[in-house]
């Protein structure tokens, strides 16, 4: 392109001169930089009381599962103990079924009847 026909805008009021534009350039560069620091700053933060919170969350977790396996364990006792009394009792019971079967055994030999006879049911069908 000719020479001519390029405007030199250099001389002309109003406009910047290159160091006005380099000038305007670096207090573009130094606002976002400002700016960006600004938004690091509260980056680091928000990462900061994530951090508080997470080692907050993980203590509670580690006291939660302690008191988990001391509950498990209580269970697993109480259940124990629920099944030592259950056996306890039927054999307790089965005892007072012997010991009633003996009396009746004996009560029926007192009055003179077998003790091995069948009794009459009491419900007859028809």
């Amino acid at each position: 392109m000719d020479s001519l026909y390029i405007e030199d805008t250099d001389d002309w009021l109003g406009c910047p001169t290159p160091l006005e534009t380099c000038r305007h350039q670096l207090r573009m560069y130094e606002n976002e930089f400002e700016a960006l620091t600004l938004k690091l700053e509260r980056a680091l933060e928000n990462v900061q009381g994530l951090v508080r919170d997470n080692d907050a969350l993980t203590l509670e977790r580690s006291s939660l599962r302690v008191e988990l396996i001391e509950a498990k364990a209580e269970a697993a006792e109480a259940n124990s103990r629920a099944s030592n009394i259950e056996i306890l009792s039927n054999w307790e019971l089965m005892a007072k079924n012997r010991h009633i079967s003996e009396l009746n055994a004996q009560i029926l030999a007192l009055q003179g009847k077998s003790v091995f006879q069948k009794s009459p049911d009491p419900t007859p069908m028809d």
